[in-house]
């Protein structure tokens, strides 16, 4: 946290005389601060017109006048931070990337309330959140799946946070997943497209909506395929959804290995394929590429590595157990 509250000061230019005080400072100061925490801001009494202060945002600035905005420290997180481990990808003083391990919940949520990547962010980061929202506490733009496992990034700014969260509703960041599903795409490449809403037959799955649902499209790639049982599948997010690579791969007949949710449930039979298909412990799906542009220099990032172990692992024996059977996997 800061030692001392951050002094915005700036005149009014003539183009903005008559305009509301929460739009001018919106104006001054929009890359910075969002117009919603601009006006709290207001109605807390941080800001000042020639040195007197003003609690109305619909106050109407005149030319010349100094405007004058405290930024105080912010306020400490709901969530205690907790000493998690973390596999740092990289971190500077706007933003922070991580590797997630599958099994680690992203934010506390009833059943959750402590453990999750939250509260490892909020003393990993501890004296260089500046506050999203007044809150000192990571701006989660994005989630992955408890048992999903994968790249990450996370803002610690609130100029940051906003800067990413417009990249992720404008669909312009790249994000690359391996995903091992039980059956093999036909085509073996294609695009999935179906609106993703809430199950209306179960209200906590996500599924193809007729109506009411968000827009999503999948595009995937079939890498290797393990006889006709299994195949190791890239997808590429057009949109992000809630569950969308779950719910669109299900959609085309291939569901996650080791979904309990939307794949079916998975009995074992005679070969030692379908036993390792049944026997992995967790959905099988990885964010390995994750690109975006740097929200305070605009500079592109990209980061990407090998797919999870355990997914390396769980393929190669895959690739074992269908040669056994004389059925060879085969690529593409």
């Amino acid at each position: 946290m800061n030692a001392a509250p951050t002094l915005f000061s700036a005149p009014v230019p003539d183009d903005l005389a008559g305009t509301r005080l929460d739009r001018a400072l919106v104006v001054l100061h929009g890359d910075t601060l969002s117009r919603s925490r601009l006006k709290a801001l207001i109605e807390e009494g941080h800001a000042r017109i020639d040195g007197a202060t003003i609690t109305e945002p619909s106050h109407k600035v005149k030319a010349g006048e100094t405007l004058e905005l405290a930024l105080p420290d912010a306020t400490p997180a709901r969530q205690a931070a907790q000493d998690i481990a973390l596999d740092v990808v990289y971190e500077d003083a706007h933003l922070i990337v991580i590797d997630k391990p599958a099994g680690l919940v992203v934010h506390p949520a009833p059943g959750n309330a402590d453990g999750t990547l939250v509260n490892a962010l909020l003393a990993h980061c501890a004296g260089s959140l500046s506050g999203i929202g007044g809150v000192e506490r990571p701006g989660i733009v994005h989630r992955l799946d408890k048992d999903t496992s994968g790249l990450m990034v996370a803002a610690k700014t609130d100029a940051a946070h906003r800067h990413l969260a417009a990249q992720f509703a404008s669909h312009t960041v790249e994000r690359l997943y391996a995903a091992i599903v039980r059956g093999v795409p036909r085509p073996s490449e294609g695009d999935i497209e179906g609106a993703i809403g809430r199950d209306p037959g179960n209200r906590k799955r996500m599924a193809i909506v007729r109506s009411g649902g968000k827009a999503a499209r999948t595009h995937y790639r079939t890498l290797e395929r393990f006889s006709d049982r299994a195949a190791l599948v890239e997808c590429r997010l057009a949109t992000g959804r809630t569950h969308q690579i779950r719910v669109h791969l299900t959609a085309i007949g291939c569901p996650l290995a080791g979904d309990g949710i939307y794949g079916r449930k998975a009995t074992p039979r005679a070969s030692a394929l379908d036993a390792e298909i049944a026997a992995f412990g967790r959905q099988a799906l990885d964010a390995f590429v994750l690109g975006f542009a740097h929200p305070h220099d605009g500079r592109p990032l990209r980061f990407a590595r090998a797919i999870a172990p355990d997914l390396a692992s769980f393929a190669e024996r895959l690739r074992r157990a269908a040669a056994s059977l004389g059925m060879r996997g085969s690529k593409g």
